[in-house]
């Protein structure tokens, strides 16, 4: 898989191919941290749920001992606090875990071709933790490919209301509560690739994707 940005509105995904969409084995996960500048920023909460026919068979969850401090408007967005994370385990040792979670599942994140493989690259790197390759659907992209006419940012919100999934039982920017809302996108997606009686996804001729719009809190 490889990812190019092209500019600061949009970036170019290729190399994925994933059949047998529909009976699949998913891992699906979700990053918090304290910013969303990937060059910057440090991991403080990893989540994962194993996802496969529609329904959540497990979930992981860890704090992460972060290099350095979470600022307060994100503690609030999150409720991830600087005292929670004391006591927090290594980004080694919870990627470890999260791997063995894993297992041979395809992952699956949400806008995470932009911020979440990134950051697991990145904190491998400054961990001397071997980044293990695997296939990766980003929902974003998933749902791009079968809506050329389209031409928005699919964020999460955009995917909540154009399917008209209920959140209101979720706890967003929680990893875990995030984890599930993906769930519940990647549910709606598939039944469109069901409809539309594909059972592939299938970049190797390349996707262009709109880029996500970084909130204003993280830029001051």
């Amino acid at each position: 898989m490889t990812i190019t940005i092209l500019s600061k509105e949009e970036y170019l995904v290729d190399g994925i191919q994933v059949d047998n969409l529909f009976d699949r084995l998913y891992c699906i996960f979700d990053l918090e941290g304290t910013g969303i500048l990937v060059e910057h920023e440090s991991i403080t909460q990893f989540g994962a749920v194993l996802f496969q026919k529609g329904r959540v068979l497990d979930t992981f969850t860890s704090l992460v001992k972060s290099f350095k401090p979470i600022p307060e408007a994100v503690e609030q967005l999150t409720g991830i606090s600087n005292e929670s994370l004391v006591d927090a385990p290594t980004y080694a040792e919870v990627y470890r875990r999260f791997v063995d979670f894993c297992g041979d599942a395809v992952l699956v994140t949400q806008a995470g071709y932009e911020y979440d493989i990134p950051m697991l690259k990145k904190h491998c790197l400054l961990h001397d933790v071997p980044y293990v390759e695997r296939t990766v659907i980003d929902t974003k992209a998933l749902f791009a490919a079968i809506h050329p006419e389209l031409d928005e940012v699919f964020s999460t919100d955009y995917l909540v209301d154009y399917y008209g999934i209920n959140d209101a039982d979720i706890k967003r920017h929680d990893a875990v509560g995030d984890c599930v809302l993906i769930s519940r996108i990647l549910m709606n997606v598939l039944e469109e690739y069901r409809l539309k009686q594909c059972s592939e996804f299938d970049l190797t001729e390349g996707l262009k994707v709109k880029r996500f719009i970084i909130p204003q809190m993280y830029l001051t």
